[in-house]
């Protein structure tokens, strides 16, 4: 067959990869691995890097090379035949690994190279990604009887499945609920941006009048804006039942025993490795060093945020008392009577800020920022094969114009896309002799699309996310490290992956880099004084609320996967309750299902991690609190930042490296100022 994706050179030809290509390609790639790995073992040693290790590094890529734009489609243009044909893949993904991770000889191969003379003459990066690998071999049950050894392949294999479906789930429940309005009268208080986007909804489906959807721009805007308060209980109600077994949802896509068979499967994993809990073996991999660690930080910022965020409820249900003749604050209140107050308050919405961050405005400015920050180009190209007409692809430079990595930006919801916003591997950087292999990412958001023939005109969360992920992107492209194992984001400790992101929200707040590219999509004029003190304004309006809802999320993860008892189940909702009680200062309606569609820790990466966004904060408010201390555009902190953090990728600990920029361990501090919150 004339399968793409076994011809694949360069980028991937997205409009000719069909579902059908997928499945064969994979058997034919996995088969030629097994097949050269084994002549590799079966060489005479001693092994070496070169003869071994970096070999296996070519093989991975390989695999990599075809499933990444495979793995990509089946969440930003879903369908049904491709995500048989993913499905159909994902049992022979997880036999590779664990065959490849119990491997008895081939550990016993990196042994070899780790005992040798010729280690200690190995770069440090080699030997970091030699003594990962060997960590690695133990965590995916290489000295575990035969027995043991099945069990594990059988658990790793449901869970791909599983965590597969809990994300399909989500979005068919998503996508499974609409409500048609003919007529917009129960429309009242949406701005005219919305009410475009939610004609052109329903125009898209040749129907009249305004279409809500479940996509978060349409969610957002009824949330917010919408004075008919039936219509937002409607629309909440349909949202935080997603994928849950209340609401209006069709019970097929009922997460519940999805949610409790993986937990019941990583609690059996970790005990088959000789840990008490998922926790314990999460962070394994993690800078912070026990479940009971976590939860004591996490403790420390509730005590310090919980008062300010009580406070704030109380401020917000007494002016929605008082203004809004809400008498009884209810969830689907919250956004909207939140909206009010913060323009009560600051004479200031969101809806205010949307024309001066007109798509290509922010994107310009974004880049020019990094420019100045980095000293690298960024260029459009055209013509590169893509997989929808508003992905847009680029490429970074080098000062001298030398390539130095590209990506695709697909910025828009749309029906079939999946929620949430994220970075992800398309090449990783990769040295083989005298070829370099540039890292090529994928960037993608679910923010406002064009309406009304105007360009898309964003909020400023969906600018602040945009450069959250442009975060993870240069910590991806930007690397010098050419091993991909420890290249990039690979192998950074998964608490500390948050910080180039979280680093770059900084400068959303700042006039000099919003000076860069904030301006009236009509008349170009730059963001007015006044607008740009009521934002600054309301950085810190709510902030205690939204940082315990956050702690809220953090330590339901991470009781959920450490207190798993076999003979109780997960307790799903008893933990949340529990959790909530701590630290939640207004409690959801007894319906809401929020962990029905928590994807992050049932469906990503951020199983007994979600605390990752809460420590990586202290590392890159820190990382920030230098550039504002020593010039927000100063070369030398630009470059340091550059050197000492975006080019080191995994090849170092995570805690080495942000001293050798900071100079000192991570201070907590900064953190607190930046949340709007005294230290205690």
């Amino acid at each position: 067959m004339n399968n793409p994706l076994l011809q694949m050179s360069g980028l991937p030809p997205f409009p000719e990869i069909l579902p059908e290509h997928v499945e064969p390609a994979l058997d034919q790639v996995l088969a030629e691995n097994r097949e050269a790995m084994n002549a590799l073992l079966d060489q005479p040693g001693p092994f070496t890097w070169d003869n071994l290790i970096h070999p296996l590094s070519l093989l991975e890529d390989r695999l990599n090379r075809i499933w990444s734009p495979v793995r990509h489609m089946n969440s930003v243009v879903n369908s049904e035949s491709l995500r048989q044909a993913y499905n159909a893949c994902l049992p022979k993904l997880s036999d590779y690994a664990t065959e490849m991770g119990q491997n008895i000889r081939l550990f016993q191969a990196y042994q070899s190279i780790a005992d040798g003379p010729g280690f200690t003459e190995l770069s440090p990066t080699q030997q970091r990604v030699i003594t990962n690998a060997l960590r690695d071999f133990h965590l995916s049950g290489v000295d575990l009887q035969d027995e043991q050894k099945v069990r594990y392949k059988e658990i790793a294999q449901e869970l791909s499945q599983l965590t597969s479906r809990f994300e399909e789930h989500v979005l068919d429940a998503t996508q499974s609920w609409q409500r048609h309005v003919p007529e917009e009268g129960s429309l009242a208080g949406l701005p005219e941006s919305a009410l475009d986007m939610l004609r052109q909804n329903a125009q898209q489906r040749s129907l009249e009048g305004c279409l809500i959807t479940l996509e978060f721009p349409s969610y957002y805007a009824i949330m917010t804006f919408a004075d008919d308060r039936e219509l937002r209980r409607e629309v909440y109600s349909a949202y935080v039942t997603r994928a849950s077994d209340e609401g209006p949802h069709d019970r097929k896509f009922d997460n519940s025993e999805v949610m409790e068979r993986i937990l019941a499967l990583r609690d059996e994993q970790a005990r088959l490795l000789g840990y008490d809990n998922y926790a314990q073996l999460s962070l394994a991999t993690k800078m912070a060093e026990s479940p009971q660690q976590v939860v004591g930080f996490l403790n420390d910022l509730a005590q310090r945020a919980r008062p300010a965020a009580v406070q704030e409820l109380d401020d917000l249900r007494r002016f929605a008392r008082e203004h809004l003749s809400l008498e009884d604050l209810q969830a689907w209140d919250l956004a909207y009577a939140s909206e009010k107050l913060r323009q009560h308050a600051y004479n200031l919405s969101q809806e205010d800020l949307k024309p001066y961050f007109p798509v290509d405005r922010v994107l310009q400015g974004l880049f020019d920022l990094v420019e100045r920050l980095y000293q690298v180009r960024i260029r459009r190209e055209n013509d590169v094969p893509v997989w929808h007409e508003d992905v847009r692809f680029y490429e970074i430079q080098d000062p001298d114009g030398t390539p130095r990595a590209r990506f695709y930006l697909d910025l828009y919801a749309r029906s079939h896309k999946r929620g949430g916003a994220w970075m992800d591997e398309c090449l990783n950087r990769l040295r083989d002799g005298d070829d370099l292999q540039l890292p090529v990412a994928y960037m993608t958001c679910n923010s406002t699309p064009p309406v009304g023939g105007k360009p898309a005109l964003f909020t400023h969360d969906e600018v602040l996310t945009l450069f959250h992920e442009f975060g993870h992107g240069l910590h991806h492209m930007l690397t010098r490290v050419d091993c991909p194992d420890v290249a990039g984001i690979n192998g950074v400790e998964w608490d500390a992956v948050e910080l180039p992101s979280q680093f770059m929200e900084n400068w959303c707040w700042e006039r000099e880099a919003l000076d860069m590219f904030a301006a009236h999509h009509e008349t170009g004029e730059p963001l007015p004084q006044e607008l740009f003190d009521k934002l600054l304004a309301t950085r810190h309006f709510q902030a205690a609320m939204q940082m315990v809802r956050q702690l809220e999320f953090s330590l339901f993860d991470m009781r959920l996967h450490a207190e798993y008892d076999p003979e109780r189940g997960g307790r799903v909702q008893e933990i949340l309750d529990e959790v909530r009680d701590q630290v939640a200062v207004m409690k959801p309606p007894a319906f809401n299902r929020f962990q029905h569609g928590f994807s992050h820790i049932f469906a990503g990466g951020y199983a007994a991690g979600y605390y990752s966004y809460k420590w990586a904060e202290v590392l890159s408010a820190d990382a920030f609190a230098r550039f504002e201390e020593e010039g927000l555009f100063n070369p030398g902190v630009g470059h340091a930042f550059l050197t000492e953090i975006l080019e080191q990728g995994g090849s170092r600990p995570a805690l080495e490296l942000f001293k050798a920029f900071r100079g000192r361990e991570p201070d907590i501090e900064a953190l607190l100022r930046h949340s709007g919150l005294a230290a205690a």
